[in-house]
C-alpha cells in the first residue's frame, strides 16, 4: 500500500495516496496518451509525431516528450549525423502500458453503442 509523507507529518498522520496516481501522474498531459498510442505503432522521428498529432505546438511535443522519457517510458535515440536524426520510441515500461492504451482505445469504441 503506498502511503505519502507530507512535510511536517509525523508517521501517524501519513496519508494513503490512491494506486492510481502515479499512473496519472505519468500520463497527466493533454497530448501524452495519444504520443504513447502513436509510439505503440512503431518508432518515430520528431517531425512524424508532430504530423500525427494535429494540433500540438512544437514546444508542447519537445515538453511531452521530455515528460515522458524522465519517467522512463519513451527512450530518444540521437543520432549523429548531419542533419541531426532523433527518433522516439517505447522503452519497456512504455510497452508494459500498450495493454491499457489498448484497453481505453476499445472502451472509448464502445461508449456510443
Amino acid at each position: 500500500m503506498a502511503r505519502l509523507l507530507f512535510q511536517g507529518e509525523t508517521p501517524e498522520e501519513q496519508v494513503e495516496v490512491c494506486p492510481v496516481t502515479e499512473t496519472q501522474n505519468i500520463i497527466t498531459g493533454k497530448w501524452k496518451l495519444i504520443i504513447l498510442w502513436h509510439l505503440s505503432k512503431q518508432t518515430r522521428r520528431f517531425g512524424e509525431l508532430q504530423r500525427l498529432v494535429p494540433g500540438i505546438s512544437k514546444g508542447i511535443l519537445t515538453r511531452q516528450l521530455r515528460e515522458l522519457e524522465s519517467d522512463q517510458m519513451v527512450h530518444r535515440e540521437v543520432y549523429k549525423e548531419v542533419p541531426p536524426k532523433v527518433e522516439y520510441s517505447l522503452t519497456p515500461l512504455g510497452k508494459s502500458f500498450i495493454p491499457i492504451l489498448d484497453s481505453m482505445g476499445e472502451w472509448g469504441k464502445n461508449i456510443n453503442n
